[in-house]
């Protein structure tokens, strides 16, 4: 069998998927067994980040080390991709020399590019166009806590960004629908829906986006790399803050999530991430044991 990547959650199959998440919540259990599983022992995760991050360096360097592995951080300031070196000879070389590798980077060509050399595991750890890690510990979030979110509405309120966009993919492969609030001119591009369109509803009213939600997300509203068009943006997204008032519109037990780190007074009021109903800080321990569900497959996966 071929090398296994994780570009997008299309890399798995709705059923593989499944037994990630569920193995995410047991390795969950045995963490806070104390249970000691070292299934990585003496392998290493190589970590190229382009991109400033807390919770993606951390859960992953945190995951590896508790799998039995390490890891090794690298940026554009320490690399010789920050001097112009192709990236595939950089995956040609790297993959040589460590076991599994993530990038957060900007371009989602460049990870395919990097993947198409690798001759180990890659995983997307975040690029422009999608964010795939964060919505498996979204998803294992919600199953955690509602059961299956298939048959369910979703709704996501706020820019079309990599994270709506990859809460596209997961609609495809589990089986909810999406009712998405976009400004108009910010909502995900016809491409990122295709497939999709039967499970997507667009508005660009917040409120009819949520009622009846079982899931309220959103995102910052200016991604990492768009910090100059911050000033326009908090002007057009005004109306799209989630608020406690706003998920009053979604059904009662309605859950919020947002992937972090939060601006608050923008995208969510000074009061949403306390309100009963969010579950970010679930949300956020999950990227540490969805994200070695993960390893730990892609792993197995490539010693087939």
């Amino acid at each position: 069998m071929g090398v296994r990547h994780f570009l997008t959650l299309s890399d798995l199959t709705t059923t593989e998927l499944y037994a990630v998440i569920n193995r995410a919540i047991e390795l969950k259990a045995m963490h806070y067994r104390g249970e000691i599983h070292e299934p990585l022992k003496n392998r290493v995760l190589g970590m190229i980040f382009e991109k400033s991050s807390t919770r993606t360096r951390v859960s992953f360097e945190a995951g590896m080390s508790q799998l039995g592995g390490s890891s090794i951080f690298l940026s554009p300031r320490d690399t010789q991709l920050g001097r112009g070196e192709p990236i595939e000879d950089t995956a040609r070389v790297l993959s040589r020399m460590v076991d599994i590798i993530m990038i957060r980077t900007f371009a989602h060509s460049g990870i395919e590019l990097f993947a198409q050399y690798s001759k180990v595991p890659v995983i997307n750890a975040l690029t422009d166009d999608y964010h795939p890690c964060q919505v498996l510990a979204d998803l294992q979030t919600y199953i955690e806590q509602r059961g299956d979110i298939k048959g369910k509405t979703v709704a996501w309120v706020g820019d079309g960004n990599n994270m709506c966009r990859s809460y596209i993919n997961a609609a495809k492969q589990f089986g909810f629908k999406m009712r998405i609030a976009c400004p108009a001119g910010y909502e995900p591009k016809a491409r990122f829906m295709e497939g999709a369109e039967d499970l997507i509803f667009l508005t660009n009213d917040a409120r009819e986006a949520v009622k009846g939600a079982d899931l309220v997300a959103t995102d910052v509203w200016a991604s990492m790399g768009q910090e100059q068009e911050q000033e326009q943006r908090v002007k057009v997204f005004a109306p799209y803050q989630v608020s406690p008032a706003l998920m009053d519109h979604a059904n009662k037990d309605a859950v919020f999530m947002h992937c972090l780190p939060a601006h608050r007074g923008e995208e969510v009021s000074h009061d949403m991430l306390d309100d009963p109903r969010s579950i970010v800080w679930d949300e956020a321990e999950n990227r540490l044991h969805v994200q070695k569900a993960l390893m730990e497959f892609l792993m197995a996966q490539a010693r087939q």
